[in-house]
């Protein structure tokens, strides 16, 4: 990896992933290991830390069964393939469908000082973790409700709104229905894109 005052992109990755109830802090450590190993780390207690002292860093409360991450690391486009491994392994360990916010961060580029048609290279992902396909959807549906109802409150009454959120359901059920005829039990597709329904211009730092 890259050193971290050279790398081209701050990667801020921020969720909370319900665990199983058995999962140990063993297993956790593997699933999490293309994180810590990325930022350089010899074990998660060592790599758990974020950049940001302010940050809480990948914390594992043992007695919710929670994993936390506002874990922010230097790096460049191939942290993608680290992402990629680390649901995989969580998908194994999680107790119910999770979000996971993934935000790249162009370190190079200067909103003050760049020419008007500089545009930076920042980037945002929004991955899925759970135990099943089911779990998994569910997850996705409950964000998109959220996004869906936050914007229409500005016109509507949220007690207007349930034939959307029908019809949002709906499109998940033809979505699982086709998923379980076709026999494809990998995961759906995980959405991404930059900005999404957050509104233009770069996302500020932090949104917690």
């Amino acid at each position: 990896m890259a050193n971290y005052d050279d790398a081209p992109f701050e990667i801020h990755v921020h969720g909370d992933v319900p665990l199983r109830a058995d999962v140990t802090y063993a297993q956790l450590q593997e699933a999490l290991k293309p994180l810590w190993k990325y930022a350089g780390a010899k074990s998660l207690a060592e790599g758990a830390e974020s950049a940001y002292e302010e940050e809480p860093g990948i914390k594992f409360d043992t007695h919710e069964h929670l994993l936390t991450m506002c874990w922010t690391v230097g790096g460049d486009e191939d942290f993608r393939q680290s992402l990629d491994e680390m649901c995989m392994s969580l998908n194994e360990l999680a107790e119910q469908g999770a979000a996971i916010e993934v935000t790249f961060y162009d370190a190079d580029f200067d909103e003050e000082e760049a020419p008007p048609d500089q545009e930076s290279r920042d980037d945002f992902l929004m991955l899925f973790v759970g135990p099943t396909p089911a779990a998994i959807m569910q997850a996705q549906r409950d964000l998109l409700v959220e996004d869906v109802i936050h914007l229409m409150e500005r016109h509507f009454d949220a007690s207007e709104l349930g034939g959307v959120v029908g019809e949002i359901d709906k499109l998940f059920n033809e979505r699982f229905d086709a998923l379980v005829s076709s026999l494809e039990i990998g995961k759906p597709p995980r959405g991404g894109g930059s900005g999404g329904g957050h509104g233009g211009g770069r996302r500020p730092r932090h949104l917690h």
